[in-house]
């Protein structure tokens, strides 16, 4: 079985409307849909674009005004959804319950339902300047091309929460990013490639580009677009199935084909995830 993804390296820049940044968003989808894409995947912190707006008196908005888009963002991201019969993983929104932030990304099916995984590990920057909260469950999502986990960003550097996907059935890891340097870009990177080689999974990941001079900390992004396998021989050797150019406004689109995973992790040059050592360490699986 094979599913075809296309991943968005989301441009940021200044905008005066919702309108606009609804704008952009149908031109990366209807650009998927022309590729037949199945399932997309939008960056983290994307809709920070919203604050670029301001309150119209010369002011910008802040972090906590964001939560009052997400009826506007579920309404455009679910009808985008229903109306290309594609499953749609919006990068991530900040969302407000009990009075606490929580940055969480949003997978859009097509018959409307909405999923929602709010980011487990919270980097120092979003803990003192932006006061979020970290989510405090985990899930799997059934599609009908199989199970997915969505992990944002930070999540992906911990080791313990993707072999947690794996045990749950989850063949492809969704990981919407926002990075503002070269340091955060390959921490990222290096570690997506890890968690593919150590549990035989695709790893789909994206960040932001451009700027947005009037909303603090996201003035400086550095993103790529790129879709990580298994680094074994029914795959790329370097493990890279597909990727765009740096920093540049654009979609990469690829397959992904499950098959080759239940192949690998059978019979494959190594076989990380059957040759664990549960008699020494934590069985996920029970």
């Amino acid at each position: 079985m094979k599913i075809r993804v296309s991943v968005v390296q989301y441009q940021l820049h200044t905008i005066q409307s919702f309108e606009e940044f609804a704008s952009q968003c149908e031109h990366y989808i209807k650009t998927a849909e022309e590729f037949g894409a199945e399932f997309v995947l939008f960056p983290e912190f994307f809709t920070t674009q919203l604050l670029s707006i301001g309150n119209g008196q010369g002011q910008s908005l802040s972090i906590n005004d964001l939560p009052r888009f997400t009826e506007q963002y579920r309404e455009l991201f679910s009808n985008f959804a229903k109306n290309t019969n594609m499953h749609i993983i919006a990068g991530t929104h900040v969302i407000e319950k009990d009075g606490k932030l929580y940055n969480t990304a949003h997978l859009f099916y097509p018959d409307g339902r909405i999923g929602e995984q709010a980011k487990l590990h919270i980097t120092p920057t979003e803990v003192n300047e932006w006061n979020m909260a970290p989510g405090d469950s985990f899930q799997i999502f059934e599609t009908e091309k199989g199970k997915i986990a969505l992990l944002t960003c930070y999540d992906i550097e911990f080791p313990e929460i993707v072999r947690m996907a794996k045990a749950k059935g989850a063949d492809v890891i969704f990981c919407p990013s926002c990075t503002d340097d070269r340091h955060g870009f390959h921490r990222v990177r290096y570690t997506s490639h890890a968690r593919a080689i150590e549990n035989q999974v695709y790893v789909v990941l994206t960040g932001t580009v451009g700027s947005l001079p009037t909303v603090d900390f996201m003035r400086a992004n550095f993103g790529q677009a790129v879709i990580i396998t298994p680094n074994d021989i029914p795959f790329p050797p370097k493990g890279i199935l597909v990727e765009g150019e740096i920093n540049n406004d654009m979609i990469v689109t690829g397959d992904l084909d499950l098959n080759l995973l239940y192949e690998v992790r059978e019979r494959g040059s190594v076989t990380t995830w059957r040759d664990r050592r549960t008699d020494l360490y934590t069985d996920w699986e029970k």
